[in-house]
């Protein structure tokens, strides 16, 4: 033993500390318990802060419907022309009631002389939960809801077929669809911005009186009022008051008589049931009207008759509803013929508070139309009547002296037939009529085709047909009840038809049990999508559907 010296503990070297350390930092780093908790904390962060977000978003987008909502129905209500409070507190009581007064910036309300529109601006303003982490303190939405109302001037036609071939049920049909639509569209109309016009046509349109005397027409007579208009006329939307036109004859062109070479006076007279424009005051056409009454009397009384010229309904009815007519309808509501309220119309085409609808219907097809050369339709004729009903007429071209053929005695006389059994041409001066019979005398008293061939054809020679046609013509051809050769006619309505569309005018086509060629021409004049091809009571049915395609009330935005 070691005496004095003091005994020193062992001391662990440095550099073997330094290296357990190092060994415990490689042992953390190489555990993986713990790893999966810090993972599903960060993703649960995560979830929490989306869901929070999805949270603000229904919150927004919940606020923003129902502002929507509350703006749709408020202008809706608003717009209506029946409503008399004021637009703008309408709207806002909406939004006050659905407690939403902050949301509302603004009411613009135009009104126009048959229309109202209403528009709500909104802001919708949420305030977010979540999202304010992100810097977002509001979440906002500006919009914007409209709605109108719109009494638009509405006119409207309605061409109607009232041929022979519509007597009995159809007829009768025909008048019951009419009178509903009319009677509907009229009652729903409390601001009188409808007027309807008629144009019952069948081989001819009898406009009246009253229309007849604003027109140019030469060879007028008072025994019925059609007018028989150009072909050029169905080459432009407008009827020019300052045209020349001839009004149709009051003749028997279609009924036939005999053709005998020797005198004959069996069916000489006209068979006034078929002439081409019939006396009938209810068959007239009725123009601008909102008179209930008088629109549906007429109707009522519409009477079935004649040939079917579908080219003439539709060139009045385009008349009717042209600007171009203005000036007619301005005179007759001068003359009280139109009520004042239309005494402005027919608006024009391009008029966005104007709606213009034809309604052409037709049971049949075109029919050759028929009517008087000009040269015979007015003024002197070279035919004479004596007293006792026979009659004479003067060939001016014929040779000698004895240029009036009197055809019951069968013989060339040197003046006309006076009464006596012969005479000669110093001795009949003093008794014989001097005095020709004007053209529409003639055409009240004789048929066409009998005149024709007594008066024609057995003084001058050649054929009863070449005579006839030198009288009166005939658009087409007759093959017994048809086919008919009417090229003429079709292409005219096509054309009319064609113009017509081109201005935005709705065209309502009805072929109410009409063969093929009828349906044909319907369907090709008809705006797209308003074609009817009907039977029965289905015509009802369709006037119901060209109704319910004017509508008033929408929702614009």
């Amino acid at each position: 033993m070691v005496q004095g010296s003091l005994i020193q503990p062992p001391r662990r070297a440095i550099g073997s500390g330094r290296s357990c350390l190092l060994s415990r930092a490689a042992r953390f780093r190489r555990d993986e318990d713990g790893s999966m908790l810090f993972f599903s904390m960060v993703v649960l962060l995560i979830m929490l802060f989306v869901g929070g977000m999805a949270i603000d978003m229904m919150r927004y987008e919940a606020e923003r419907s129902r502002t929507q909502a509350t703006a749709d129905a408020a202008v809706l209500a608003a717009a209506a022309m029946r409503q008399t409070r004021p637009p703008a507190q309408v709207v806002q009581d909406w939004f006050d009631k659905a407690d939403l007064s902050d949301s509302l910036t603004g009411v613009i309300v135009d009104n126009g002389l048959n229309f109202r529109t209403v528009r709500a601006q909104t802001r919708t303003v949420t305030r977010p939960y979540f999202m304010q982490m992100l810097g977002v303190d509001e979440l906002r939405s500006n919009a914007a809801s409209t709605a109108e109302e719109r009494r638009t001037n509405v006119e409207i036609v309605l061409v109607l077929d009232i041929s022979g071939s519509m007597q009995g049920t159809k007829l009768t049909r025909l008048k019951d669809a009419a009178v509903e639509f009319v009677t509907n569209i009229l009652e729903e109309d409390t601001e009188n911005r409808v007027s309807i016009s008629i144009v019952p046509y069948n081989g001819q349109v009898n406009v009246g009186p009253d229309l007849r005397d604003r027109f140019n027409v030469l060879g007028t007579h008072n025994r019925s009022y059609c007018i028989d208009l150009p072909h050029s006329s169905y080459q432009q939307l407008a009827l020019p008051t300052s045209t020349p036109m001839y009004q149709h004859a009051f003749a028997d062109t279609y009924n036939t008589s005999n053709t005998s070479t020797s005198w004959s006076t069996s069916n000489m007279t006209p068979g006034t049931t078929n002439v081409w424009c019939p006396v009938n005051s209810t068959n007239r056409v009725r123009v601008h009207s909102n008179n209930l009454t008088l629109l549906t009397s007429q109707i009522r009384n519409l009477e079935a008759v004649g040939a079917t010229s579908i080219d003439a309904g539709l060139r009045w009815g385009v008349t009717l509803i042209d600007p171009g007519s203005r000036p007619l309808i301005t005179s007759l509501a001068n003359g009280g013929i139109v009520p004042n309220t239309f005494r402005n119309r027919p608006f024009d085409y391009d008029d966005e508070e104007v709606l213009k609808v034809i309604v052409l219907m037709t049971d049949g097809e075109h029919w050759p139309n028929e009517f008087v050369n000009d040269d015979f339709k007015s003024g002197d004729s070279p035919i004479y009547r004596h007293s006792d009903g026979y009659y004479s007429i003067h060939h001016p071209g014929r040779s000698g002296s004895n240029k009036y053929w009197v055809p019951h005695r069968s013989e060339w006389r040197a003046v006309p037939w006076s009464g006596s059994t012969w005479c000669s041409a110093w001795s009949c001066v003093a008794t014989a009529t001097r005095n020709p019979l004007p053209w529409q005398t003639v055409w009240v008293n004789l048929r066409v085709q009998w005149v024709a061939n007594q008066l024609y054809r057995r003084a001058l020679g050649g054929s009863v047909n070449s005579w006839v046609e030198h009288l009166r013509t005939r658009e087409g051809t007759v093959i017994g009840a048809g086919p008919h050769e009417v090229s003429r006619m079709d292409t005219r309505i096509n054309t009319l038809c064609t113009l017509v569309k081109q201005q935005n005018v709705a065209i309502f086509g009805i072929a109410f049990e009409a063969p093929t060629n009828g349906q044909n021409l319907i369907r090709n004049c008809a705006s797209p999508g308003r074609f009817y091809d009907v039977n029965g009571l289905d015509i009802s049915t369709a006037f119901r559907a060209i109704r319910a395609q004017i509508s008033a009330l929408r929702l614009t935005q």
